[in-house]
């Protein structure tokens, strides 16, 4: 079950159970990594990782996956899963704030949930997206590579590099999106707890955050032919951005961050009761 303790607003649609989900540890890995038979990149994560790539390799590949995204997935995206998109509107008295990048956060509960946010905000910078480093060498490797996902660096001397990777990243204004959340579970209801990471970079590069919450409605009409009854359909809610406030120490205004931005998408997905809390017990 999504949690004995959740309490939702009335009306709100809560999909059905297809997985047991854990009750206890909320960064449980429930999406296995898929083995890639005879792959042509074998990566190790440290310092040795491309996190950081300008070749021509590089950019080709990442406008033919761009090409692929925006012709094929995203169409799909909409006619398996009826993605609607509200809420954008809120970011236009922010345009001079977003010149300088931003960081997104959102629900991490299903396949598309990162395109489905780069779709929201499309006309706005590239996005980079750290991610679980072992998904890399799967079946979906290259996807990942090319859409923008950046590993999380499995050694201290790989997470040096990965840290100049965003200072780049951020110098030429581009967008970061994070799943505060960490793991994937799909179609799972209640916010769990956040992990400080997005909130240390958006506190380090003084650019706002802009919180996206994924909610569900049920599978109906035409859109039973894509989907089982038990896949719901995605509506992805825009909220209000949040700038760091750099008077605070940089602990301070994490905590606070995510303890404001927790219970703001519990607000955005129609929660009255979350079973979790915004920081997790043990960090």
């Amino acid at each position: 079950m999504h949690h004995p303790d959740l309490k939702v607003n009335e009306g709100v649609y809560i999909p059905p159970q297809v997985i047991d989900y854990p009750q206890e540890d909320p960064y449980a890995h429930l999406v296995k990594v898929e083995k890639s038979a005879g792959a042509a990149d074998t990566y190790a994560f440290d310092e040795t990782y491309p996190y950081l790539d300008d070749s021509f390799r590089f950019k080709w590949n990442s406008w033919v996956n761009a090409l692929a995204k925006w012709l094929l997935v995203s169409p799909w995206n909409r006619i398996k899963y009826g993605l609607r998109i509200k809420g954008k509107e809120v970011l236009k008295p922010y345009k001079e704030q977003l010149k300088g990048g931003a960081v997104c956060i959102c629900n991490h509960v299903y396949i598309f949930d990162a395109l489905s946010v780069c779709r929201a905000v499309r006309w706005f910078r590239r996005m980079w997206i750290p991610m679980y480093a072992k998904h890399f060498n799967g079946i979906f490797g290259w996807v990942l590579r090319y859409m923008g996902g950046i590993p999380v660096a499995e050694t201290v001397a790989g997470m040096r590099k990965f840290n100049e990777a965003f200072d780049e990243f951020h110098r030429r204004g581009d967008w970061i999106l994070v799943f505060p959340e960490e793991v994937r579970w799909n179609y799972y209801k209640p916010i769990r707890p956040f992990r400080k990471g997005a909130f240390t970079m958006a506190y380090k590069y003084n650019v706002p955050i802009i919180p996206f919450v994924i909610t569900y409605r049920e599978r109906k009409g035409l859109y039973k032919l894509f989907g089982k009854p038990s896949e719901p359909l995605m509506t992805l809610i825009v909220g209000e951005p949040l700038l760091p406030d750099r008077t605070h120490t940089r602990k301070q205004e994490v905590d606070g961050m995510r303890l404001k931005l927790h219970t703001q998408m519990e607000k955005m997905a129609g929660i009255q009761n979350n079973p979790w809390p915004a920081i997790p017990s043990s960090e």
